[in-house]
């Protein structure tokens, strides 16, 4: 087949979209767009542009006329597919909840807003305090998605926060020390909690349990995590997977005054050193 056919089939295609047609291709696009938002990265990401150049290989492929090279491709599109659930099935879990906790499928009205200044004071003099110390601790902040199978492998505590519980928690050799801490709203929910860790093997090796337990559970969950190193004191915060060590003072507040909503997440960049899932 020469270019001149080649170039005729491609003009005979029919041109002539109705509404509907625009429709559908118009949600097609946003559907790519919003998956390719959804995987932005992470590994995912660069498989699914490959994944998106055999479908356009095998239209080509089909549309000039090459049966065998169409039938190939389809078959490793169609084992693509299964292979891609498979392999990033905690990225799929991850952006179907972000899918979740959209806006525009949330119920939750613009209520009134509640005053957590007193809980932040408290959480920022604990945490300064241990770190200055060095005293381990991991304190993980319930967000959107339900943390109850986490709660249950703890200790039920259902606290009002206050910084000297948060250290007498966390202080050495005491019997829950160890574990991590659930706090939702402005109750300290549980203490000595088991968290999933992180197999992610690009992490420092000078970074211990309690910040691969954080990055674990912030790997499945929409939570925030703040960590601080009984090794050197430093103060992390873990988040989508992603970990940004040497928090400083104000950017301590910065992170709690997010978690609570005091500001908008996405008008300030938290100052320290990231380190991501992609190393």
């Amino acid at each position: 087949m020469g270019l001149t056919e080649i170039f005729e089939k491609i003009s005979n295609v029919n041109l002539n979209f109705t509404i509907l047609d625009a429709i559908d291709i118009l949600l097609l696009t946003a559907t790519i767009y919003g998956l390719l938002r959804l995987t932005q990265k992470t590994r995912a990401s660069q498989v699914l542009k490959g994944l998106g150049i055999f479908i356009v290989l095998t239209q080509l492929c089909k549309l000039i006329g090459l049966s065998a090279m169409s039938w190939a491709l389809n078959l490793l599109i169609e084992a693509g597919v299964i292979i891609i659930v498979v392999i990033f099935q905690p990225e799929i879990r991850r952006a179907l909840e972000r899918v979740g906790r959209n806006k525009i499928f949330s119920m939750v009205g613009g209520g009134e807003v509640k005053d957590y200044s007193r809980e932040i004071e408290e959480i920022e003099r604990a945490v300064l305090d241990m770190s200055k110390h060095k005293v381990g601790a991991l304190i993980v902040f319930e967000n959107h998605t339900g943390l109850n199978d986490v709660i249950e492998s703890g200790h039920i505590v259902d606290a009002r926060i206050t910084s000297e519980l948060l250290e007498n928690i966390f202080f050495h050799n005491a019997p829950l020390h160890d574990g991590a801490m659930i706090i939702k709203g402005d109750r300290i929910v549980a203490a000595g909690c088991f968290l999933p860790l992180s197999d992610n093997r690009s992490l420092s090796s000078e970074l211990g349990t309690r910040h691969r337990a954080a990055l674990g559970i912030s790997e499945v969950s929409d939570a925030r995590i703040i960590v601080v190193s009984e090794e050197n004191g430093v103060i992390s915060l873990a988040h989508e997977g992603t970990l940004v060590r040497y928090l400083d003072i104000k950017s301590l507040h910065e992170v709690l005054e997010e978690i609570y909503h005091v500001q908008d997440r996405s008008s300030k960049r938290i100052r320290g050193k990231v380190w991501n899932k992609n190393g």
